[in-house]
């Protein structure tokens, strides 16, 4: 709906699904750093086992490998500033010539009658 910015976290295989069924929707990819930086977070977050993590790095370098069919890349390396470049994608977004048309339709529609 307009007016509505929704976010959603989903693997690639979803990311295709909403895109066919959406196709003006915006996507975003969030890759980290590195794979050391990856791994330092999984092993940071102190839930998983060694097997498990090897098993999830694994995964993740299999989804990295489809960043390219997404619109828009963040590398996260620094919380703060990858916060602010999705900020930026959903600013820019709302900006979208169709959105605005349509947010905008009375004002447009005074400014060019003829």
């Amino acid at each position: 709906s307009l007016g509505k910015d929704v976010l959603l976290e989903i693997d690639w295989q979803g990311a295709r699904q909403i895109k066919e069924q959406m196709p003006d929707c915006q996507t975003l990819f969030i890759l980290p750093p590195s794979r050391e930086a990856l791994s330092k977070r999984l092993h940071g977050r102190g839930q998983d086992d060694e097997e498990t993590i090897v098993r999830r790095m694994r995964d993740a370098i299999s989804e990295m490998s489809h960043y390219a069919e997404y619109d828009y890349l963040i590398i996260n390396d620094e919380f703060e500033s990858a916060v602010e470049e999705l900020r930026t994608i959903v600013l820019a977004s709302r900006l979208r010539t169709h959105v605005q048309s349509i947010r905008h339709k009375g004002l447009i529609a005074n400014l060019i009658v003829t």
